[in-house]
Formats: structure tokens, sequence, C-alpha cells
């Protein structure tokens, strides 16, 4: 078993190193081609993943991708990143914000209202009060 696991631990980290690649944008890539890195990767199994791996990590972190810390990447209208990624919650999505805050003034127009409720409760419960009329604490 131990002359197999380091073996196991080469092919395993080869194996990263090419989906990683193959995933890879062309900023991680450094303008090399994704083929020439795999072929990198797999005839110089540990010294070519670790090249990857650092230059790929490196060239994230130059332009403030995830583990770096580089801030000089254009932002969109709404304070978001530049790049292909989405917001990190929805409530920090101006656009999902939006959508919702339109959904909810077409339902309170169907159903006749104009904004708040006459109880002046926006899910329509009256607050302090029941059927019978106002709620008293004793």
């Amino acid at each position: 078993m131990s002359r197999i696991l380091p073996a196991l631990l080469v092919v395993a980290f080869t194996v990263y190193c090419v989906v990683d690649v193959v995933q890879s944008d062309e900023r991680s890539r450094r303008g090399v081609p994704a083929w020439l890195w795999v072929l990198l990767v797999v005839l110089v199994p540990v010294l070519g993943g670790l090249a990857w791996i650092v230059s790929s990590r490196s060239a994230r972190a130059g332009d403030g991708g995830p583990g770096g810390g580089g801030g000089s990447r254009p932002r969109r209208p709404g304070g978001r990143p530049g790049g292909g990624r989405g917001p990190v919650a929805p409530d920090d999505d101006p656009d999902f914000l939006r959508r919702l805050d339109e959904q909810r003034r077409r339902r309170q127009a169907a159903e006749g209202r104009e904004g708040t409720t006459s109880s002046g409760d926006e899910d329509g419960r009256g607050q302090g009060t029941t059927n019978d009329g106002p709620v008293t604490q004793g």
C-alpha cells in the first residue's frame, strides 16, 4: 500500500490539473493554449501541475478573482464585479430586487390595491386588531 499511495496521489493531482486547465478561461491560462497546458501537466506530472496552479492562481489574484484581492476589475451598475459571475446572494442583485418589486406591484394591482392595505400592513393582516375590534391588553 505504501508504494501505491504516492502513485495514486500523483495521478489524482494530474487529473485535477487537467480538468482545471480545460475548465479555465483565457485569463487564467495567460494566453497559453489549453492544449499546451494539458501537455505540460501530463508530460511533467508534478512540476507541470505545480506550474499550472501557481500561474493560474496568480492570474486570478491579479484581477480580483476568487482567492485574490486585486480591485482593478471594472464594475457594472449595481456595484457587482464585471466578470461572468453573478452576485453572491439574491438580495445583492438589483435586477432580482427590481423584478421582485414589479411582481409585488402587479399582484397588488390585480387584487385592486394601490400600495398598502387599508389596515396599514403590507401582508394584509391588521396589526393589533381582530375580527371583533381592537385587542386590549389586560
